[in-house]
């Protein structure tokens, strides 16, 4: 089984810094709203929870990738 390597750094309310072991990445919001992540990769995740076991998720990426 491999090691994988993940960090959560919370930087300011609302606003956490993630750290894995190829990138890193931004994510804003996600209290009571949608939640949203910029990845050093170019990968940007628009998030939420919704009532029950339901959830939403919208991906993009960056042309420069």
């Amino acid at each position: 089984m491999p090691l994988t390597f993940r960090k959560s750094f919370r930087i300011l309310p609302g606003v956490r810094l993630n750290i894995n072991r190829k990138s890193w990445s931004i994510t804003t919001g996600g209290r009571n709203g949608p939640k949203q992540t910029h990845s050093s990769t170019g990968r940007r995740t628009t998030s939420m929870d919704l009532p029950g076991p339901f959830g939403w998720r919208r991906t993009t990426r960056s042309k420069r990738h």
